[in-house]
């Protein structure tokens, strides 16, 4: 099988080389082969992949909203053309999704068939990339919603709490926002055994409702591990689990400060709740997923090794 990844030099699409390696011969793109501001159909057909994987995506969140029309034409149009060329081909195709599609305000956590109220440009276009993939007639694909990711490679705010954690006496780290923590690493290993199962099965047609149908693994699921946190309990897990480790760590956990979201405003508005079921995934393709824990106490061993 012939594999086009775009995003190879991102912290998902990174881990994802390694990932989808053992599947077939992957060609794996960064910004300057596969820029999604550039016109992707050629690339594409020249390529005649089996599989296409989408980990590009403008992640300015903040910045999106000054630049509505970038942030569209990066996470929708361009992946309505990623879209439209799989169709094309006959290919089946991977891409990523985000929390910041739902505004927050559910009590529990989001099912893949709630109705999206993104509150945010950078959600809306990315709703509006998941909406474009499944207008399309005849394209299989797999859409994972994902959310705060991290790992190694990158800037993330496992990195920035880590690196404060070092050099300050005193953090504030924000408490009224749920979700989990994902590891770019769990992103990329679920998505090629679901990527394997899905055309072991041999479904057709993608089908036309978020999570599919029960004669189809195709579809919209929820990619995220179990448990639930905040901010601030991520960073206190963090840290603590960084300086039983041995990292110089110099803030102690009670000068961890939880405060509200509202202490940090920003141009773009976060959903208070981000947490996304992921019984979907987890059933239909016989997964259970670990505790968010586990990936980040791996993340702190390859930092201090």
């Amino acid at each position: 099988m012939d594999i086009l990844l775009f995003g190879a030099n991102g912290q998902v699409g990174w881990e994802l080389q390694r990932a989808l390696a053992p599947l077939g011969r992957l060609t794996a793109l960064g910004h300057a082969g596969g820029d999604l501001e550039a016109p992707l159909r050629d690339t594409i057909l020249r390529a005649r992949p089996q599989l296409i994987v989408n980990a590009a995506a403008y992640t300015a969140v903040d910045k999106a909203e000054s630049e509505p029309q970038r942030a569209l034409r990066i996470n929708a149009g361009a992946v309505g053309e990623m879209a439209l060329a799989a169709a094309e081909l006959g290919a089946a195709l991977v891409h990523y999704s985000t929390d910041y599609v739902f505004d927050g305000s559910k009590a529990t956590a989001y099912a893949v068939d709630d109705r999206p109220a993104p509150l945010s440009a950078y959600g809306r276009s990315k709703l509006a990339g998941e909406e474009a993939i499944r207008a399309v007639a005849g394209c299989r694909h797999l859409i994972f919603r994902t959310s705060w990711v991290y790992a190694v490679r990158g800037r993330n705010f496992a990195h920035t709490i880590l690196q404060r954690a070092r050099t300050q006496d005193r953090l504030q780290v924000v408490a009224d926002t749920t979700g989990v923590p994902t590891s770019a690493e769990l992103i990329a290993d679920v998505t090629a055994l679901a990527v394997h199962r899905a055309l072991r099965a041999g479904a057709g047609a993608a089908p036309p409702s978020a999570g599919g149908d029960a004669g189809s693994l195709w579809g919209t699921y929820h990619l995220v591990p179990a448990g639930a946190t905040t901010w601030h309990g991520y960073a206190s897990f963090l840290i603590e689990t960084a300086r039983r480790r041995g990292l110089p760590i110099r803030v102690v956990a009670e000068h961890i400060a939880p405060v509200p979201a509202s202490a940090f405003p920003a141009p773009a508005a976060r959903p208070l709740n981000s947490l996304l079921d992921n019984r979907l995934l987890e059933s239909r393709f016989g997964l259970e997923l670990p505790d968010w824990r586990v990936h980040l106490c791996r993340f702190v061993e390859e930092i201090a090794g």
